[in-house]
């Protein structure tokens, strides 16, 4: 394997991961036909095919398989020498890559990459949006610097760091304002408007409620792909629906709702960012997750001024 080159692992991981030559080709940047031919070449010189070539989908075959955790084993330890230059300097510099879950990244990062554009001059951000599993999973295999998620993952080879705690509020129809602020029980027996599967604030709103959808599903709940959908259909009168507190700012400001918080012990969820406890950039990050607590302290403010204490009874 002495002709093998970094670009043809790059573009085989790619193909592993999409199973698809197209998409693979638009992920690495070429056309299609370049990408069957490096694919090819590596597998000739590998003597074996590494790709079982289906008229729709592209599977790995029984060696591609084995192969492909090493190849990504070698990617990432060369992207970490990247790393390791970048982190002999005293501040980011170059390409970051940052993952973010949904229900954070529309609220913070237009401050945070702001912030962060201005404190590191020539910083190259790449952001990429998914749900926490998808992002520890890029960031398990390199393909991720850093992600910013609900904690705790409770991964081994992750570092936490927390960053702020924020609470969630309660979003019905503008015809309840002024009405007592209902406790967890009786939300239950709502119209429940949640996030889809998959979403840890799904979770995290339900364990507020005490529901276990296995067991004790509440009495009718719909899902949505998105706290902004979840706004308007409260304002439709569908139901009601919990938000934390960041959102509210961004997705009530079209919306006849009203927005009330909870009375004690709050819902409430703690937001960190992780990396790679084998990261050289962990020094860097670090200074990061400050800049992460300054740009929530604007959030903060807004949030204050859209929000009421829930009446007493």
């Amino acid at each position: 394997m002495k002709n093998v080159t970094f670009k043809q692992l790059r573009y085989f991981d790619a193909l592993a991961r999409h199973g698809h030559f197209r998409r693979a080709a638009e992920a690495c940047g070429i056309s299609q036909p370049a990408l069957s031919m490096q694919i090819k070449e590596l597998e000739e010189e590998v003597g074996i095919e590494l790709f079982e070539r289906g008229p729709r989908q592209i599977r790995l075959t029984g060696f591609g398989e084995e192969f492909a955790p090493r190849i990504r084993d070698i990617l990432r330890s060369v992207d970490e020498l990247g790393d390791l230059a970048r982190a002999s300097r005293d501040r980011l510099v170059g390409r970051l890559r940052i993952g973010v879950i949904p229900t954070v990244a529309p609220y913070l990062l237009p401050t945070l990459l702001g912030n962060l554009s201005r404190l590191h001059r020539g910083l190259d951000i790449h952001v990429r949006e998914t749900q926490t599993p998808r992002l520890i999973q890029e960031l398990e295999e390199g393909r991720l610097d850093t992600a910013i998620v609900a904690l705790p993952v409770s991964e081994p080879a992750l570092t936490e760091v927390p960053l702020f705690t924020e609470n969630f509020v309660l979003v019905r129809p503008g015809e309840d304002e002024g009405k007592p602020v209902p406790g967890p029980e009786a939300v239950r027996e709502m119209r429940l408007l949640l996030l889809e599967e998959g979403h840890c604030f799904r979770d995290q709103a339900l364990s507020f409620c005490n529901v276990d959808m296995r067991a004790t599903p509440p009495r009718d709940v719909l899902d949505a792909s998105s706290l902004s959908t979840l706004v308007q259909m409260v304002d439709a009168g569908i139901g009601v629906t919990l938000i934390p507190e960041m959102a509210v700012a961004v997705e009530t400001r079209s919306a006849s709702v009203s927005v009330v918080r909870f009375r004690d012990p709050q819902p409430a969820r703690t937001i960190g960012m992780v990396w790679r406890k084998t990261s050289p950039l962990a020094p860097q990050l670090m200074q990061m997750s400050e800049v992460v607590r300054r740009s929530t302290a604007a959030l903060r403010q807004q949030q204050e001024a859209s929000l009421h204490e829930p009446p007493q009874d």
